[in-house]
């Protein structure tokens, strides 16, 4: 839980007191701005403590759903039956809000519904940990039944108040209910709020029923919720009235990524592996930035298999070596492998479910995880072996954890089993405290890794996100120091800024990304808030910035008058000469040349098995060249399919014997559907083939909403070609028609449909 705390402020009930982490005076690191000034007592969130607490430790001795809904129902009698209502403030005129028509007022607009407002800010994890809890509310009730949801993002960081960066993250993490854009903290004020993230629960006039402080509470969120409903329903106080819903996600153009997380390079191969975070995928991309593996994605999900089947949810951190990729698939609250041989996805550490456990030590898949941000392959100082450890930086429980991808000994450790998945620096609490004691040692939401192994160093560097500080772990005994950043209270977690310097001199603003370069012995920092990337000496503890001038936009330029937004990740590639930026709220791929000093934009593009996820702008899409009349047409047996579906094509074109592509010449496939246009919105319907002995599959999605139950489609392919003596070139075609039937009951698992044909 992240907390501000202001003199005066009384105990929280015993209900919310779970893991608490202290931040300093609100006043401390705000200039002046006190996010908790006492506001009236009539409608502060201490008025409820009494009763509310009460109410809690009975609820420890209900047993059934039938005692503990007559509880809270006793309760809302109770406190619905006081002589004044404590009642929230009014929204201030003049805020900015996203996903409405307008501006909503409390006693207008929602008058008659039971109203949950979600004090968040978007950098915390905690919040983000709250999201999938309010997503799960919103598919239960809707404001028909009578329950609005309303974000009030009231911000830690400065970089945090500004509208568009809110935006960004409205979108990044699917937030579909009203949010508005608090920026002075006004209603945070009035209801003495302390702690990110806040739920409070309002009555349809207003009046506040339940508070809940932290993340943990679904139980409470749902029960406290579902009474509150019907409590009010049957008092016919609840109206069915719509509220103006206008989500800024709908007026976005489509992209090839969207919000890229983290990025790194394969430095055999020089493909760079791309988190797309947006669009819950993993890109593996050519040096010319066509795509030559897209795994997961357009949506959510959890699903081990083959590359077309699998899903992830907002992965970040990746990390690659020998065809082999480990994933933090953060919102899953796992680490996947990815096999790029055997173009296979697995489960390696994680159950599904987030988990509290600081300690670990079960086998990888037993063992609960809370929200991996990154990871990085390395080994101990201790161990002669190489690439035996995964570091993962456990933004959730704020922590640097080992996944043993072999047997090995952990500093301080005896000798550990393979698979071992445990806890390595950080004691849990959210703090900047360095230590000598690997386990006493405290982070705030370590987002960022980069692996020195080298002597001197031979350490994990740590961009420790809410902290505002760059740390470093030894890989020798697992002490904790500070390299730049913050300052030396370790619970002042405000001590952030835009300050070139030394040590504690030198601040930045939630940093999320760091890479080693050991060619120029330099840490380069991704300073996320303050949209620079800056470069630290840890020999001297010098920190200046290497590029971005600290507008938010997006110009690609010179080091100096380059400009970034939110940068997320980085990597150094080429021997050292570039480094690859994860853009993260300007949807790019950056490229640094450290010897030019200057910026680029690496470009993304389909080929192959790849799919852009994303509808095709008009002007983007290819016209389907016209079939030779020798092109034969091959009839395929009508397929079974489902909405929601993936249909997969596999193209096994052979070609006369000792024939090959024409270098240059564009051969190609195309996927149309003639009279049913419906069936490809939103696909890739076109792609390149670059090789007959690694030709493409071709993915066709069954929308959720079918227009007709028969449909076809068709799959033309296009190859230019050179006979073995180079004596003759010629293009041949070919025209496949797939006949589907389209039918609620769920398939089985479908194999792809082999499109073959010898030319």
């Amino acid at each position: 839980m992240c907390r501000l705390e202001t003199k005066g402020r009384k105990a929280l009930p015993p209900s919310a007191q779970t893991s608490v982490s202290r931040g300093p005076a609100a006043a401390s690191g705000r200039s002046g701005e006190n996010m908790a000034a006492p506001g009236a007592r009539g409608c502060s969130l201490s008025g409820l403590l009494p009763a509310q607490t009460s109410l809690e430790y009975a609820l420890l001795d209900a047993v059934t759903q039938e005692e503990k809904n007559s509880l809270v129902y006793q309760y809302l009698q109770k406190v619905d039956g006081w002589e004044q209502d404590l009642s929230v403030p009014e929204f201030p005129e003049g805020l900015e809000w996203l996903n409405t028509e307008g501006p909503i007022s409390v006693y207008k607009d929602l008058c008659g519904k039971v109203v949950i407002l979600d004090f968040f800010t978007y950098c915390c994890i905690n919040c983000i940990h709250l999201l999938p809890d309010l997503h799960a509310l919103e598919h239960n009730y809707s404001d028909k039944d009578g329950l609005l949801i309303v974000g009030v993002h009231s911000a830690k960081f400065p970089n945090e108040k500004v509208l568009d960066n809110i935006k960004s993250a409205v979108l990044r993490y699917d937030i579909t209910h009203p949010v508005v854009n608090d920026a002075d903290a006004s209603l945070w004020q009035e209801l003495e709020v302390s702690c990110w993230p806040t739920v409070v629960i309002l009555g349809p006039r207003g009046n506040m029923l339940f508070s809940l402080i932290g993340e943990g509470h679904k139980d409470k969120l749902f029960l406290y919720t579902s009474v509150a409903l019907k409590y009010y329903r049957d008092r016919g106080q609840i109206r069915d009235n719509k509220i103006g819903i206008k989500l800024y996600k709908d007026s976005l153009p489509p992209s090839p990524l969207l919000f890229p997380g983290k990025v790194t390079v394969d430095h055999v191969s020089k493909r760079l592996v791309i988190a797309d975070t947006g669009h819950h995928r993993i890109l593996v991309v050519r040096k010319n930035g066509q795509i030559q593996y897209s795994i997961g994605g357009p949506n959510p999900g959890r699903k081990d298999g083959i590359f077309s089947e699998s899903t992830f949810n907002s992965p970040q951190g990746v990390a690659i070596r020998d065809n082999i990729i480990y994933v933090a698939d953060t919102e899953n609250h796992l680490i996947r492998k990815i096999d790029l041989e055997a173009e296979m996805v697995s489960t390696v550490a994680g159950i599904g479910i987030q988990g509290t456990d600081k300690e670990g030590g079960a086998q990888g898949e037993q063992q609960p995880i809370s929200s991996p941000w990154d990871v990085v392959w390395g080994s101990s100082g201790s161990e002669v072996q190489r690439d035996a450890i995964l570091w993962i930086a456990m933004a959730g429980t704020h922590q640097i954890w080992a996944l043993l991808l072999d047997c090995c000994r952990l500093p301080k450790k005896t000798e550990l089993k393979k698979g071992a998945c445990l806890r390595f620096a950080g004691s849990g609490n959210e703090e900047n405290r360095n230590n000598a004691y690997p386990h006493k040692a405290g982070f705030a939401q370590p987002s960022g890794l980069s692996l020195a192994a080298e002597e001197p160093w031979s350490c994990l560097f740590v961009a420790d996100s809410e902290s505002s500080t760059v740390r470093a772990v030894s890989l020798k005994d697992g002490a904790v120091r500070h390299l730049v950043g913050g300052e030396r209270d370790p619970t002042n977690l405000f001590a952030f800024g835009d300050v070139d310097g030394v040590g504690i001199g030198a601040k930045l603003q939630h940093p999320l990304g760091a890479a080693w370069d050991k060619k120029r012995q330099l840490l380069y920092v991704a300073d996320s808030y303050n949209h620079k990337i800056k470069v630290v000496d840890p020999k001297t503890k010098h920190c200046t910035t290497l590029a971005g001038t600290g507008d938010i936009s997006n110009i690609s330029s010179s080091f100096s008058e380059s400009t970034f937004n939110e940068p997320g990740g980085l990597c150094v590639g080429e021997d050292g000469q570039l480094l690859y930026v994860a853009d993260t709220n300007n949807h790019q791929i950056k490229v640094m040349d450290l010897e030019t000093k200057t910026v680029s934009v690496f470009p993304v593009s389909g080929s192959g098995n790849a799919v852009v996820d994303g509808p095709i702008l008009e002007g983007e899409q290819k016209t389907v060249p016209k079939l030779p009349k020798s092109a034969p047409t091959i009839q395929l047996c009508p397929l079974s399919a489902a909405p929601g579906q993936t249909v997969q094509f596999q193209l096994r074109l052979d070609l006369p014997a000792g024939a090959k592509l024409t270098e240059g010449a564009p051969s190609c496939w195309f996927l149309t559907a003639e009279s049913n246009e419906w069936l490809l919105q939103g696909q890739m319907p076109s792609g390149e083939i670059e090789s007959i002995s690694n030709q493409p599959a071709i993915s066709l999605q069954i929308p959720g909403d079918c227009l007709s139950p028969e449909a076809v489609v068709s799959i033309s392919a296009f190859l230019y070609y050179c006979s073995a003596d180079s004596s003759a070139c010629m293009m041949k075609g070919i025209l496949f028609r797939q006949p589907l039937q389209i039918t609620d009951a769920q398939p089985g698992c479908t194999a792809p449909v082999e499109l073959k044909y010898v030319f």
